[in-house]
């Protein structure tokens, strides 16, 4: 993957298994809602669609609410 480098995606989501969690839930939004942010993508699919606007800093890490109880947390 040359675009967007990862070097300019670290410096947006502090760890990369937040960046690969975030834009896999946004491709599977894009392919469900078709719903796209940016007016022009350079990639086509929609993984590096999402990663694309990780970098504009369209798409954001949402802040953890700490008093949330996961099922797998009980």
């Amino acid at each position: 993957m040359l675009y967007p480098s990862i070097d300019a995606l670290k410096s947006k989501i502090d760890s990369k298994y937040s960046l690969v969690s975030l834009a896999a839930k946004r491709a599977r939004q894009m392919q469900e809602q078709g719903d796209e942010k940016l007016q022009v993508y350079v990639s086509h699919k929609p993984v590096g669609r999402a990663l694309e606007e990780v970098a504009v800093g369209v798409l954001k890490k949402e802040k953890q609410d700490e008093s949330t109880v996961y099922e797998d947390e009980v």
